[in-house]
């Protein structure tokens, strides 16, 4: 073994030591109570989550491998996903600047200028502003490139009229990256550029979609002559599909997966401590299930495994990426089914027994799983030409 591997071994290991101890002792009292609360797509605990990403910045766990000037630590890709790691394998409360820190924030680091970079890194790091992505309508969701919100330039500002819809924590937001048409020449994908605007503004309606299992983490944004300075676009006018191809790559791998594979841990652990409980008056047919699904959840966590071991090794994740997202939301929705089902008529009789509670939020909320981040069909089609070379 060579000695650079032998350094890099030990980095690692004091690294997790320091990060382990924080833990330990910040992880208690309300916090501790809340282990494994909320999630990248899920609202709840808002101002406890908001407390505890505050305490994460405030000691530089966040962006660790971002630049020390705008808040980070200047480690590598490495620290940041161990850190990921042990955050998920901890039970922590998922922080709420999710669309921010781990969705728009490497997007603005990768194509954003000096200036947009200076000005928005910092307040992300520290959680001080927030971000909603507009990228779906409600006539363009997988197919982004059909989208129909328009920016003309007038002078030094941009004029943005259309419509958002799906948009994650919208009404906690104070910034939004918003994709606009603003050229109808060539093809509908040449088009597009990425304006950030400010959502405190006359012509910013933000409206808030309650859901199946009663959370409001989804908006609807109406644009009526939103302004934005001239200046606020990510990357060349008219050339922005590279970038939201790039942030679309974040959201359907690498870390903002690991969350998710926590949660979905801890629900399995919870099932198979309930059926211990029922001393066998479980049937063979739905035992066999059980047994299935344990199997697939292992297939989900080896493609995913193999996502980071990319950005370990400083790649980025690529269309791979797609596999973990089309496992994890098939997956998770029938699982949500199978939750039931094991259940039985306990789910109609108790509704208010924690437990089933518990179990009818997961299910009713994976229904949607296969349709957010990408569809099912669109991932497959991903994965068929991009990764197979299968013909359109």
């Amino acid at each position: 073994m060579s000695s650079s591997v032998i350094d890099e071994q030990a980095v690692d290991a004091l690294f997790l030591e320091e990060l382990r101890d924080w833990l330990s002792d910040h992880l208690v009292g309300e916090f501790a109570a809340a282990r494994g609360v909320g999630g990248i797509a899920d609202d709840s605990r808002w101002e406890l989550r908001l407390e505890w990403e505050r305490l994460l910045a405030r000691d530089r766990w966040l962006n660790i491998s971002w630049p020390q000037e705008y808040g980070g630590r200047g480690g590598s890709i490495r620290h940041e996903l161990l850190f990921h790691i042990e955050h998920a394998r901890a039970g922590a409360p998922y922080w709420v600047g999710s669309q921010g820190r781990d969705l728009f924030g490497p997007t603005l680091m990768a194509f954003g200028t000096q200036a947009q970079k200076d000005r928005f890194i910092p307040p992300i790091v520290a959680a001080e502003e927030f971000w909603g992505q507009g990228f779906s309508e409600p006539g363009a969701g997988s197919d982004l490139a059909s989208l129909r919100t328009s920016a003309r330039l007038e002078g030094d500002r941009w004029i943005i009229d259309g419509q958002k819809i799906w948009m994650t924590f919208g009404d906690h937001a104070d910034w939004l990256y918003v994709l606009c048409r603003t050229s109808k020449e060539g093809p509908q994908h040449r088009g597009i550029s990425m304006l950030l605007v400010p959502r405190h503004q006359p012509g910013v309606e933000v409206r808030t979609i309650r859901n199946i299992a009663g959370g409001a983490e989804f908006c609807e944004v109406f644009f009526t002559g939103a302004e934005t300075a001239a200046d606020l676009v990510v990357g060349e006018v008219n050339q922005g599909w590279k970038i939201v191809m790039a942030t679309l790559g974040n959201e359907r791998g690498g870390t903002t997966v690991l969350p998710f594979l926590a949660s979905f841990e801890r629900q399995m652990d919870d099932l198979l401590e309930h059926l211990r409980s029922r001393r066998g008056d479980v049937d063979p047919v739905t035992l066999d299930r059980v047994v299935r699904s344990w199997q697939e959840y292992r297939v989900l966590r080896q493609h995913t495994d193999r996502v980071l071991g990319a950005v370990l090794e400083g790649r980025h994740p690529g269309p791979e990426s797609s596999l973990v997202k089309l496992f994890w939301g098939t997956w998770h929705r029938d699982f949500g089914e199978l939750l039931m089902e094991v259940l039985g008529q306990r789910a109609l009789d108790e509704p208010d027994d924690p437990l089933v509670a518990e179990h009818r939020r997961v299910w009713l909320n994976s229904r949607a799983e296969t349709i957010y981040g990408g569809t099912v069909e669109i991932q497959k089609n991903i994965i068929g030409e991009r990764v197979l070379g299968l013909p359109r």
